[in-house]
């Protein structure tokens, strides 16, 4: 075999009037050039095999931020107990946003408010989440047990986020035609953090999923809204046709806790 390969690369690999043999100046580069060549093969596949692990154990979520204060954590958690040495990686980003990155592939699934029709993207409403109203707590408001909506038309409205739209902005406008209701004093904010932080400088009031009441601040009171149809749908989108084992659990779980 190693005539052969001295015979097909046109040279003499080992001094055989040599004792012990000796490899050659030529086989001495080409022991060094095929051990090198061989170390970089042996690296390339434990990379792409590291890279397919990868690839297949990697599940992304997208989520709009209001969510992490109600069930999403306790799903993350259920989901990872039972998804052992599975990587899970959670992205804060719009529900237009989850949407472009399921179509993408960024992500496995979104947790997300809005109702966006497309056909490539499968959702399912895993709760209608009541709204409750932050107040400033030296509002006389937040002394109520419960308001109306139409309680709130005497104070400036924050709604959040002011860009990208569709938002959760727009789903409060709605709800307020729907309850007959036009509020002219209106302030667009970037994001619910920034409106819980106007709400406690007393420069307006916000409504907001109830969730929000574990953000606890003692400058502000959250006070419920007794209106039927106040609320924000929690809604999970996954790809349509995307039947994977980890899809699917994290379908069940997500379904299992919200719906408890």
């Amino acid at each position: 075999q190693i005539k052969e390969l001295e015979l097909e690369l046109g040279v003499v690999l080992f001094d055989r009037d040599s004792r012990p043999i000796r490899l050659t100046e030529a086989g001495r580069i080409f022991h060094e050039q095929a051990t090198r060549i061989l170390s970089s093969t042996e690296q390339l596949r434990r990379s792409m095999q590291r890279l397919s692990a990868s690839e297949k154990r990697r599940f992304v979520v997208g989520f709009v931020a209001s969510i992490v204060y109600g069930m999403m954590p306790e799903v993350i958690r259920e989901f990872r107990a039972q998804s052992e040495g599975l990587e899970i990686q959670l992205l804060e980003m719009t529900t237009l946003e989850q949407v472009v990155a399921l179509k993408d592939g960024r992500i496995d699934a979104g947790l997300g408010r809005i109702r966006i029709d497309d056909p490539a993207i499968q959702r399912e409403v895993l709760q209608e989440e009541a709204l409750v109203a932050a107040i400033g707590s030296a509002d006389p408001l937040a002394r109520a047990d419960s308001l109306t909506l139409s309680d709130l038309i005497t104070r400036k409205l924050l709604v959040y986020p002011s860009q990208p739209r569709p938002s959760y902005a727009d789903q409060v406008f709605t709800i307020l035609r729907d309850h007959g209701l036009a509020h002219d004093n209106v302030e667009e904010v970037r994001d619910v953090q920034v409106a819980l932080g106007l709400v406690a400088s007393e420069a307006g009031l916000a409504l907001v999923p109830s969730s929000m009441r574990h953000v606890q601040r003692s400058d502000i009171t959250y006070v419920r809204i007794r209106d039927e149809g106040a609320t924000s749908p929690i809604i999970l989108s996954v790809r349509v046709g995307d039947t994977s084992r980890e899809v699917r659990l994290f379908e069940q779980i997500a379904r299992d806790t919200f719906r408890s």
